[in-house]
């Protein structure tokens, strides 16, 4: 079983926390289901969860509702725990470099 974490600032702030904050509740529900199966079992689909590749380790979290697609960036400390550091809406086909 893996453990997943929100990363919170110095100052407290959870950039992942008020992401969802912004989300209706139906798809915080999803959210919440996509993390579930993501922390329980070892063989976790690809569409739900899965390396960037050109990148150092960063790994992301995918949960589509209808045509809408929700991201959520992180990476692993160690074997069993994930840390997801923001989410946002994928809009287009490319990742955003920085987030505004």
């Amino acid at each position: 079983m893996r453990k997943i974490v929100f990363y919170k600032t110095v100052s407290g702030k959870c950039p992942v926390e008020n992401f969802l904050d912004t989300l209706p509740d139906k798809i915080v529900k999803k959210v919440a289901w996509v993390l579930r199966i993501i922390r329980d079992f070892d063989d976790v689909p690809r569409s739900y969860f899965k390396k960037l590749i050109n990148t150092d380790g960063i790994w992301e979290v995918r949960v589509q509702v209808g045509n809408n697609i929700y991201r959520f960036l992180g990476f692993n400390d160690g074997a069993n725990l994930i840390i997801l550091t923001h989410g946002f809406q994928k809009k287009s086909r490319k990742t955003p470099k920085k987030r505004n």
